[in-house]
């Protein structure tokens, strides 16, 4: 495919280099000549200097013939205007960053009467998903695919487990509603087979309908309790979008925000929330608010590092559920070895969301892809297929097909059946299949045959 990048900050260079190794012409449109040259430099890509929103430089970099367009600059009207723009000049897709609330408020305007076919905004996707890790609330991370149907989970075996020790073999016969796909040691993951051990300190992707991982949550001795108490740290926007979403659930929510102009905002807003206002960062305080009494805490502020500190801390009170905002990616690595539960970066959720549209649309004719989550510190990932009559898989038993190493069938939705497949199975025309693969740019289901 043919596309036209403008901005080349964090999103936009990881877009860069994911879209190009994936064999897509690519240009980028950045304004500052030295981050352009440096992402050029390190991918193969081209690029030119200028202002994303100038008709002139949206005509040089070839936007009339462009498949897609995708505007992530930090301003939202540069965004809007050259995806505007773009799409009057010919580019057949548009997708552009937006996260100003006044916007994001009225997205199915922005999106359908401005001729935007993706509008995205990283604060509402890491809202979102902070939401959904709060209903499960022994997990680390949480996805779901088959239009909620179908949970994949993240979660730690910890001493004393019953699972220690178990081989995947003897997991499957006594936990037969769920499947583990992914299994983390050491910080090397691997596609597990029967004879994979699960050890303390594993983390495990474990895939279920809602039902069925709360039975294997019991039969396992996780006892899952309902959340029922939330202390965030930091009132930004992940925090105005997260209160919209928890405030509709039963649960007791406290916020903590040292601006006070923000903070007789979001207690105006959520007049049922209880806004503090105050420095997150001193101890007292959180002591005075009685952080030890929550089920879970969120620091969401502005400032990763204080996000780490306030984390750090809540987990050494004995806090069930812990969750970290990490804007900057190149941290993520170094935070691989910390004790940290739940980071939520949200420009890595909304950089996946692009990816995952990219490639819906770079097949169409084919068993194109309906989802993808990239997990395991992106050492997996995961798509969800919708099978076509055309595809090499169709009416063949799983045991037949000559499948790649280091990939995993996880689930197959049939009408309303969700079949978790045995080599007996085979996949029929408009399945949706669930693939859990350490193999890079699936586009389609055929890919994952030698």
């Amino acid at each position: 495919m043919d596309i036209v990048i403008i901005g080349g900050g964090k999103v936009g260079e990881i877009l860069c280099q994911e879209l190009a190794l994936e064999n897509n012409n690519v240009v980028l449109i950045e304004a500052n000549s030295e981050r352009l040259n440096r992402i050029i430099n390190k991918n193969d890509i081209t690029g030119l200097v200028g202002d994303g929103a100038d008709y002139d430089n949206l005509v040089e970099a070839g936007v009339e013939q462009c498949d897609m367009f995708i505007a992530v600059t930090p301003e939202d009207e540069t965004n809007i205007i050259s995806s505007i723009i773009a799409k009057q000049l010919g580019a057949k897709y548009t997708i552009a960053r937006v996260r100003n609330p006044k916007y994001t408020n009225h997205i199915e305007f922005v999106r359908d009467s401005l001729g935007i076919d993706l509008v995205i905004n990283p604060e509402m996707v890491a809202a979102r998903y902070i939401t959904k890790s709060i209903e499960f609330p022994h997990s680390l991370s949480i996805e779901q695919f088959g239009k909620g149907r179908v949970n994949l989970v993240e979660l730690e075996i910890k001493a004393g487990s019953p699972l220690v020790d178990q081989s995947l073999n003897q997991f499957r016969n006594e936990y037969g509603e769920v499947l583990i796909c992914a299994l983390t040691h050491d910080k090397q993951t691997i596609i597990p087979s029967g004879q994979s051990v699960l050890r303390v300190g594993d983390r495990v992707y474990v895939t279920g309908s809602r039902e069925d991982l709360a039975n294997f949550y019991f039969k396992a001795g996780y006892r899952e309790e309902k959340t029922k108490s939330v202390l965030i740290i930091g009132g930004g926007r992940v925090t105005y979008y997260t209160l919209h979403l928890l405030s509709k659930m039963d649960i007791d929510i406290k916020v903590i925000e040292l601006n006070e102009e923000r903070a007789l905002d979001l207690s105006h807003r959520f007049p049922q929330v209880v806004v503090i206002k105050g420095d997150g960062m001193e101890q007292e305080l959180l002591l005075e608010e009685r952080i030890e009494s929550f089920d879970a805490v969120l620091s969401l502020t502005g400032i990763d590092e204080e996000n780490i500190i306030n984390s750090m801390y809540a987990l050494s009170l004995g806090i069930k559920k812990v969750m970290t905002k990490v804007s900057r990616t190149d941290l993520l690595k170094i935070l691989g070895d910390s004790d940290l539960q739940a980071i939520v970066t949200p420009k890595r959720l909304i950089t996946n969301k692009i990816l995952r549209y990219v490639r819906s649309l770079r097949n169409a004719t084919a068993s194109n892809v309906e989802a993808l989550i990239r997990i395991a510190d992106n050492q997996v990932e995961t798509l969800q297929f919708l099978v076509k009559e055309s595809s090499r898989v169709v009416n063949i038993k799983l045991r037949d097909l000559n499948t790649k190493d280091n990939l995993l069938i996880a689930y197959i939705i049939r009408g309303s059946k969700l079949i978790y497949p045995t080599g007996e199975d085979v996949i029929l025309a408009d399945d949706h299949v669930l693939i859990v693969t350490k193999h890079k740019a699936f586009n389609d289901i055929d890919d994952i045959l030698r």
